[in-house]
């Protein structure tokens, strides 16, 4: 191998697109040279100092309503807790809304970050806390991405019959919101209606 890479002999080393190195020699990421002809080309020694860029590990962690901000921050405690057990360099992005939303600026940031090839694995502490309907399809880019996902707590899982309460119970909150509003009595009502009849499916 030649000490003097061209731009897909250097994606192909740090394991990203030849976009991705471009992408990094415009924000000063990485340095080249130019042939005579105008090509870039990348050092070896300078591309192996950058070999870790890509290694971010991303915990995500998501609640509801303001009322569950507690549990947003055990989600942070656990995250950070977990990452930090396993020596890996992450970052904690967090959304307070409807898992139903898919225009959250956490979600939209994590979809950034994992499509700009900056993201080793995704770390959540259950599943649902990415999306109610539609988790399967962050996990497929991830999958594309060469993304590894790290779910905590696997073996509590909700049952089939709970996931399927959950979710109707969140579509029906928040279509309710929209109808009533948000902080009304009669979306309170409802809301409080619905978990009731959530504790009797447990």
């Amino acid at each position: 191998m030649s000490n003097l890479l061209s731009v897909s002999e250097a994606a192909e080393l740090l394991g990203v697109s030849t976009k991705t190195i471009r992408r990094w020699e415009g924000e000063g990421r990485l340095n080249s040279t130019r042939t005579e002809g105008g090509h870039r080309r990348f050092k070896v020694s300078d591309l192996i100092g950058n070999k870790q860029d890509n290694s971010l590990t991303v915990a995500y962690a998501r609640v509801s309503s303001n009322d569950q901000k507690d549990d947003l921050e055990r989600q942070k405690i656990v995250l950070e807790a977990y990452c930090a057990q396993k020596g890996w360099s992450f970052e904690v992005i967090s959304d307070l809304g409807s898992g139903l939303n898919y225009r959250k600026k956490g979600l939209i940031k994590l979809i950034k970050l994992i499509c700009s090839e900056q993201v080793e694995r995704l770390v959540l502490t259950h599943k649902d806390r990415l999306l109610r309907l539609g988790s399967d399809l962050i996990f497929t880019l991830c999958e594309i991405f060469g993304i590894e996902v790290v779910i905590i707590n696997r073996s509590e899982d909700s049952t089939y019959e709970e996931i399927l309460a959950q979710d109707i119970i969140e579509i029906i909150t928040v279509f309710s919101a929209r109808l009533y509003g948000s902080r009304s009595d009669k979306n309170k009502q409802i809301v409080e209606e619905l978990k009731e009849v959530a504790r009797q499916l447990k």
